[in-house]
C-alpha cells in the first residue's frame, strides 16, 4: 500500500522478525541448490548457464545467492537446463513457501489500516537514527492530517479493506511526537517529484509545503530534495526506511519486505549515501519547496 514506510508485522519483534529470517534463509538454501545443480551439469560459471537459458548473467547471480526470488518458471528452466527434471515439484513448492512468507497487504489490512499504524509506534520509539528515502511522496511521519487521509482514503479504494481512515490517521500522526523526543536523528530524503504529486488537491499541498518548511527548522532533522535534474550516482529506485542499522523496510504494491540481514541493510547504507550526493539542502531546498507550493497557488480552485 503507497501510504509511506510504515513498519508492520514484519517489524515487530518475536515471531515476525523470525518469520522475515526465514523468508531469506528459504531463499538463500534454494539459491545453493540451483548452484549445486549448475555445477552438476558442467556449467563453470554463472554466465554459461545464463547464455543456455537466454538470460542475464546477473539474473543467474541473484538467484544463486538468495537477492532475487525465484518464479515458477525460473524453476522449471533451471532444472531443464541442468537435467534435475525430478526436483521441480519440490522446488517449487519451496518457491511457494518463501512467497507465503512475503506479507500480503490484504492480509495485513484485512481489518483496516490502524493496527498496522499502530504497531509502528515500539519501532520509533527504539530508533535513534532514522535514514528515510521516497522519491515520490513524503514521508508518512511528516505528513499533514489532511495529505496522510488522502493516502488511506486511496489504500482503501485501492485494495478495498475496511475504512478506519480517521483511526488510521490519529496514530500515524501520534508517531510525529518522536520529532521533539529524545535524540533521535532524522535524516530524509525526498525527490523532487513528491513535492508535486497532488495528494488531496492544493490546498493540502499548499499545507503540506508550508509542514516541510517547518519541520526544516528543528534540529534534529535534515531533509533534503532530490531535484529532478540532479546527476545522480545511483538509481533512485524505490523508497525505503531505514531503522539504525538494524532494520530496512521496502514496500511494494503488493507486499512489504522486512530487511533484517546485515549485509543487505549496508546495500540500503550505501545507496542512502550515494543519493545524498544527489541532494540539495537548506536554503536551496526550501526554495525548491516553495516553488511547488507556488505551483498549488497558481491551480487552486
Amino acid at each position: 500500500m503507497p501510504c509511506g514506510p510504515s513498519p508492520s508485522r514484519t517489524a515487530s519483534t518475536g515471531p515476525d522478525r523470525r518469520v522475515s529470517k526465514q523468508a531469506q534463509e528459504a531463499r538463500e538454501a534454494l539459491g545453493a541448490r540451483l548452484r549445486g545443480f549448475r555445477k552438476d551439469a558442467g556449467f563453470d560459471s554463472g554466465r554459461a548457464l545464463a547464455r543456455a537459458l537466454g538470460w542475464q548473467e546477473s539474473k543467474v547471480s541473484r538467484l544463486e545467492n538468495g537477492k532475487q526470488n525465484a518464479s515458477e518458471s525460473d524453476i522449471r528452466a533451471w532444472c531443464e537446463a541442468t537435467d534435475q527434471h525430478g526436483h521441480i515439484p519440490d522446488l517449487i513448492a519451496t518457491v511457494r513457501h518463501i512467497d507465503e512468507l512475503w506479507l500480503e497487504w490484504r492480509r495485513q489490512l484485512q481489518t483496516g489500516v490502524e493496527t498496522r499504524q499502530k504497531k509502528s509506534l515500539p519501532v520509533y520509539a527504539k530508533t535513534r537514527v532514522f535514514r528515510i528515502w521516497n522519491p515520490n511522496m513524503i514521508w508518512g511521519t511528516f505528513q499533514t492530517a489532511e495529505y496522510a487521509a488522502e493516502v488511506f482514503q486511496q489504500g482503501v479504494s485501492f485494495y478495498e479493506f475496511p475504512d478506519d481512515t480517521e483511526a488510521a490517521v490519529a496514530k500515524r500522526l501520534e508517531r510525529q511526537r518522536y520529532l521533539y523526543e529524545g535524540n533521535r536523528i532524522y535524516n530524509v530524503l525526498l525527490g523532487e517529484q513528491a513535492l508535486y504529486a497532488n495528494i488531496g488537491g492544493p490546498d493540502v499541498m499548499r499545507d503540506q509545503s508550508d509542514r516541510l518548511t517547518a519541520l526544516m527548522g528543528l534540529p534534529r532533522v535534515s531533509l533534503g530534495i532530490v531535484p529532478s535534474t540532479a546527476p545522480t550516482a545511483i538509481w533512485l529506485g524505490h523508497s525505503f526506511s531505514m531503522f539504525d542499522d538494524r532494520l530496512v523496510l521496502v514496500e511494494t504494491f503488493s507486499a512489504e519486505l522486512s530487511v533484517t540481514q546485515p549485509r543487505e541493510i549496508e546495500l540500503y547504507a550505501r545507496a542512502f549515501s550515494l543519493l545524498q550526493q544527489s541532494a540539495v539542502y537548506g536554503e536551496t531546498a526550501r526554495g525548491l519547496i516553495h516553488t511547488a507550493r507556488k505551483y498549488f497557488d497558481r491551480h487552486r480552485a
